[in-house]
């Protein structure tokens, strides 16, 4: 059945879990999840949604509000339209913009239905009467008072979601997902060089803190048109498709904070709609990331077992630079000798994984850096950090022992070496590409001010000799 009007897909875009039709609470809390606003509001160690996440942005650090019910600290006296204005457009109830490390260009989707029952449930949470501990510091002209007016007349203030009458209802329903509370462009979707999302490419994948999320198009080779809707659904429930992937970074903190709470339902709908989403192709990708299965069968007479010996016991010695060696002790335990993982994928296999089959080597890197640290609804993955500074076990790999290990594991379940060096893994870690707006941010600054300078000026000068032909 498809929807026959907008007006029609408008209400059935809103449609909640049943549980939740009459309870204005239950379903403001049910949204929150789907918008995942724990994963930004809640710190580390801190109260729920009192805010102090810190964000690390080319322009400084961004540090997340809180937003509870607190009169003095919060959201308390905000009203449900300064509510809708601040989670739709940017805008506080005192004018002062936010930055797009809250997508309030996505949330502009949600319907004013929405919006009461997301503002019914912060209001009754418990207040935090606190500020976060640190505050956002950001370089100018970026810390300048309504800075970011431009850019929200460019590209925020979206109208709330309607209908595409060529989409089934629960199409729709996944389309005002995705687009909106789940806000997946805000990660899959490239930025232009004026940081807003390209649309040319939506959900083609780009880099997010040092991780590669990947292209959610339609497309066989790059996208899920070869994925079925059990291997996308458990993906976005539990973090992993057998044979496929597995979720790490910003996407395991998508899974485990909002995406396992969503109804079976909603997963479904947020599968159909990706499913409609015009393909696009990574350049020069012939073969998907997860379809190499190789397994170069490995000699292990000809290297060491267990651990190497170091000035610490128990730990990786600082020296040692063999892919081969480096693996051995770090990762055959768990990934098996042959990459092969374990028989039930508590420990997931090398050989068929998208992380070790992509041209991309981002997330291959940084699942060595950081680990891999999820919950989601069938269970809790971990696999301990290497990288240095991190949380060991082993012990830290420095940055060119991790590009060997890489280089080691998709020389032998991948595509080939990737032939990584020390100085490519610090780039990855850093991704500090700054976009064309950030690199002249301050001479277009300097520029407008000149510019304003000189109309003030010509206007004074046509004013003057206006005043003396009078």
């Amino acid at each position: 059945m498809r929807v026959s009007t907008f007006a029609l897909g408008a209400l059935m875009v809103s449609a909640v879990p049943a549980f939740a039709q009459d309870d204005l609470v239950t379903r403001g809390e049910y949204l929150a999840r789907a918008g995942d606003c724990t994963a930004c509001h809640t710190a580390t160690g801190g109260a729920y949604m009192a805010g102090g996440y810190p964000f690390e942005m080319p322009m400084g650090t961004i540090i997340s509000s809180n937003i509870t019910p607190s009169d003095q600290y919060g959201i308390g006296k905000w009203t449900e339209a300064e509510f809708a204005d601040a989670l739709r457009k940017g805008v506080r109830p005192d004018g002062s913009r936010l930055y797009p490390a809250m997508p309030y260009p996505s949330y502009a989707n949600i319907t004013d239905e929405d919006n009461a029952a997301l503002y019914a449930y912060f209001m009754q949470i418990d207040p935090v009467d606190a500020a976060p501990k640190a505050e956002t510091a950001l370089e100018f002209p970026f810390n300048i008072p309504g800075a970011m007016a431009a850019w929200d007349l460019l590209f925020a203030g979206g109208d709330p979601y309607t209908a595409d009458p060529d989409l089934t209802d629960q199409q729709n329903r996944g389309a005002y997902l995705v687009k909106g509370l789940a806000h997946c462009s805000t990660c899959h979707t490239p930025r232009n060089q004026l940081m807003a999302t390209d649309n040319s490419r939506f959900l083609a994948g780009t880099a997010v803190e040092g991780w590669y999320a990947p292209n959610l198009t339609s497309d066989d080779i790059s996208g899920l048109g070869q994925w079925s809707d059990d291997e996308i659904a458990s993906y976005l429930q539990n973090g992993h498709a057998m044979g496929k992937a597995q979720a790490g970074g910003p996407m395991a903190d998508a899974v485990q904070n909002s995406l396992q709470y969503l109804t079976d339902q909603d997963i479904a709908a947020i599968t159909a709609y990706l499913r409609t989403v015009p393909a696009i192709r990574d350049q020069g990708q012939d073969t998907p990331a997860w379809s190499v299965t190789k397994a170069t069968p490995v000699d292990w007479t000809q290297i060491e077992p267990g651990m190497v010996a170091s000035d610490q016991p128990g730990y990786i010695a600082t020296d040692m630079t063999d892919g081969a060696q480096l693996y051995n002790v770090a990762c055959a335990a768990c990934h098996g000798m042959n990459g092969q993982g374990s028989d039930d994928g508590t420990f997931p296999p090398l050989t068929g994984n998208s992380a070790v089959g992509s041209s991309n080597h981002n997330n291959l890197v940084m699942a060595i850096v950081q680990g891999i640290h999820r919950t989601g609804a069938d269970g809790t993955a971990v696999m301990p950090a290497f990288g240095e500074g991190q949380s060991m076990i082993h012990g830290a790999l420095d940055n060119g022992q991790i590009a060997a290990v890489s280089n080691y594991v998709t020389a032998g379940f991948g595509k080939g070496d990737a032939g990584l060096t020390g100085d490519d893994v610090s780039d990855i870690m850093a991704a500090d590409t700054a976009p064309w707006l950030i690199e002249h941010a301050k001479a277009l600054f300097w520029a407008g001010v000149a510019l304003a300078g000189i109309v003030v000026i010509a206007l004074i000068a046509w004013a003057l000799r206006r005043k003396r032909t009078l």
